[in-house]
């Protein structure tokens, strides 16, 4: 079990998870609901579940290209720690959970768990055939609000889709300062990343654009929730964090990306859904 945690890097799991935490308490919050903590746990299992077969099958269809790249060769399949089709198993069985688990939240949620699976599985193929493929992936992190709130209320409405495409311009951001750590690997390869298509410098130029756009939807979420002033302060945090990761990577140096990439997004996340959900009862 360990080698599979690893595998799937569980503890990234922190990138989204608090932003779906937002989009549940959200849905109780504004529609004067009760807290469920069954529903609560049915939604952390479609989390795990799903970022599980998204991780593994993501590893397994780049088996081949991480045997080899000098800075994925480490990973379990191509070093030989786990089987290429014991992997494609474990993603086979997460599927299967993660749809089983909607089952059990409300009809809406199962009808659409195909849709959020195929969204985040095919994020794989798409390095493939288009730079775009970063927001391919910020797209399957930015339901994880959606379907939270609709785990509550069974419909849509816009303070999650707001807060959806915050996540989704932030996700999109950070991956294409983390693709520049492969950018002569996939050059060589024919792989598709904004910093293949576009070089290094210009890549950080649209990732700072799209974080701004992220920086803007942020807001919107304050204003649309009529956030307090503790939500303004996770508001403002957040904000200074995108700033800030940005000092960090330089066209020239590259070693602090994954200070970027991992530690500075993740303290951003923790500390935005913590001072958000905080403020919904204050």
């Amino acid at each position: 079990m360990q080698n599979y945690l690893r595998l799937v890097k569980f503890e990234h799991t922190i990138f989204a998870l608090p932003f779906a935490l937002i989009g549940f308490f959200l849905a109780i919050k504004y529609n004067n609901s009760e807290f469920d903590i069954a529903l609560l746990g049915l939604v952390l299992l479609c989390m795990i579940f799903a970022r599980n077969a998204a991780m593994g099958f993501n590893r397994y269809l780049d088996r081949h290209f991480d045997k080899l790249n000098p800075r994925t060769a480490i990973r379990e399949i191509p070093s030989g720690i786990l089987k290429a089709g014991s992997v494609l198993v474990f993603v086979a069985v997460n599927s299967i959970l993660f749809i089983i688990t909607t089952w059990f939240i409300n009809p809406l949620c199962f009808y659409l768990s195909p849709v959020a699976l195929f969204i985040i599985l095919f994020y794989s193929y798409t390095k493939r055939f288009t730079a775009l493929c970063h927001f391919v992936l910020s797209l399957g992190l930015a339901i994880a609000p959606v379907g939270a709130y609709l785990a509550v209320t069974g419909t849509f409405d816009w303070p999650p889709v707001l807060l959806a495409m915050a996540v989704f311009f932030w996700v999109s951001g950070f991956d294409i300062i983390y693709a520049l750590q492969d950018e002569d690997f996939d050059t060589g390869l024919n792989l598709k990343s904004i910093p293949v298509l576009t070089g290094r410098k210009r890549a950080l130029f649209i990732s700072k654009v799209i974080h701004g756009f992220s920086a803007l939807f942020i807001i919107a979420v304050a204003f649309k929730t009529a956030g307090n002033w503790l939500h303004w302060t996770g508001t403002f945090i957040f904000i200074g964090l995108l700033i800030y990761q940005h000092t960090l990577v330089k066209t020239g140096d590259l070693s602090k990306v994954n200070l970027a990439f991992f530690t500075t997004n993740g303290i951003a996340s923790i500390i935005y859904g913590t001072f958000v959900i905080t403020a919904f009862y204050i």
